[in-house]
C-alpha cells in the first residue's frame, strides 16, 4: 500500500484533528480477514457474537462507533454506546454493506517493523487497560461497565493513529522518554507534535459525533468522576506494568485502585493478579 506518512509535525489542533478526519482508518488484519470469513457467512452472524469479536480491535472499534454516529437516525433518544449496540441499530446487512474488506495496518507498516512494534505494545496496552477497567467496573457493579470497556481500549486511539500516519514522530516521541524516563508524555507530545495526544483525541471524538459518555470517561481532565477514574487508572496500571510490575509507580496505582475499589492493598493487589493472570 502506498501512502504519504507524515514527517513533519502538523502546526495546531485543528490541523491535526482535519488531517484524520480524511484519512480512512486502518484495522487489524485479524479483524479483516474475519470480516470477510463473516460475510461469507452471514445468516450465522449476530450482533453479539460479531461485536465480541470487533471488541478485540480498537481501530474496527473507534471505526464502528464513528460510522453508528455518523448515521445515527433523528429518532433515535441514546447514543449506541457499545459495538454491539450500534450493530443492533445497524442491521447485519447493512453492516457488511457499509463495511466492504478493510485496509490493515499491517499493510500500511508493511515497509515499517519499527513503527508495528510501537503500534503492537501500544495495542497490548490497550488490550490489558479495557480488562482492567471491566473488571473495576463490575467490582463497583457499575451499569455502564461496557462503556467503560470500551473507553479504555480506546483511551490511546490517537496514539494508535500516529504510528500508522506517522510513525517518524511517534519515535521520536517514544526515543525522547527513553532517553528521559522522568518525562512526562504530554510534554514529550507537545514538544514533538505541537498538541497532546489526549486533546486530538477529544476533538476527533467530538468531530466523530461519538458517544458523549465514552467522550466523558476517555477525557483524563474529569476529574475525580468514579467512571473516569476506572478507565483512567487501568490505563495508567497497564502503562507502569507494560514491561514489569516492578515499576516504581506501581505502589502509588495500587494505593489509588484501592481508594477506587474501597479494598485494602492485599485485596486489591489479589483483584489485579485475577484480572491479568499470574503476575
Amino acid at each position: 500500500m502506498n501512502y504519504a506518512p507524515l514527517t513533519q509535525p502538523l502546526p495546531d489542533l485543528a490541523r491535526w484533528t482535519a488531517h484524520f478526519r480524511g484519512e480512512e482508518i486502518p484495522v487489524l488484519a485479524r479483524s479483516a480477514e474475519q470480516l470477510e470469513f463473516w460475510r461469507a457467512n452471514e445468516d450465522d452472524v449476530d450482533a453479539n457474537s460479531l461485536g465480541e469479536e470487533i471488541a478485540c480491535d480498537p481501530l474496527m472499534t473507534l471505526k464502528v462507533l464513528a460510522y453508528a454516529s455518523a448515521h445515527r437516525s433523528a429518532r433515535l433518544l441514546a447514543d449506541a454506546e457499545t459495538v454491539t449496540a450500534a450493530l443492533v441499530l445497524m442491521g447485519i446487512t447493512p453492516f457488511f454493506n457499509a463495511f466492504g474488506p478493510q485496509p490493515t495496518v499491517e499493510q500500511r507498516l508493511a515497509d515499517r517493523p519499527d513503527a508495528m512494534a510501537g503500534l503492537q505494545r501500544v495495542l497490548r496496552r490497550a488490550e490489558r487497560a479495557a480488562r482492567f477497567a471491566l473488571g473495576f467496573a463490575v467490582h463497583r457493579t457499575d451499569p455502564d461497565a461496557a462503556v467503560i470497556h470500551s473507553a479504555a481500549l480506546l483511551h490511546d486511539f490517537a496514539e494508535m493513529l500516529l504510528w500508522c500516519y506517522a510513525p517518524d514522530l511517534a519515535l521520536e516521541i517514544q526515543q525522547r522518554q527513553r532517553l528521559d524516563p522522568a518525562l512526562r508524555s504530554a510534554v514529550a507530545q507537545r514538544a514533538v507534535l505541537n498538541i497532546e495526544l489526549g486533546d486530538l483525541e477529544q476533538a476527533l471524538m467530538q468531530a466523530w459525533r461519538l458517544p458523549e459518555l465514552l467522550a466523558h470517561i476517555t477525557n483524563d481532565k474529569r476529574g475525580n468522576d468514579p467512571q473516569v477514574q476506572c478507565a483512567k487508572l487501568a490505563v495508567r496500571l497497564a502503562r507502569h506494568t507494560s514491561e514489569s510490575w516492578e515499576n516504581p509507580a506501581v505502589p502509588d496505582d495500587l494505593r489509588e485502585i484501592g481508594s477506587l475499589l474501597n479494598l485494602g492493598p492485599d485485596h486489591t493487589l489479589k483483584l489485579l493478579q485475577e484480572l491479568d493472570g499470574e503476575l
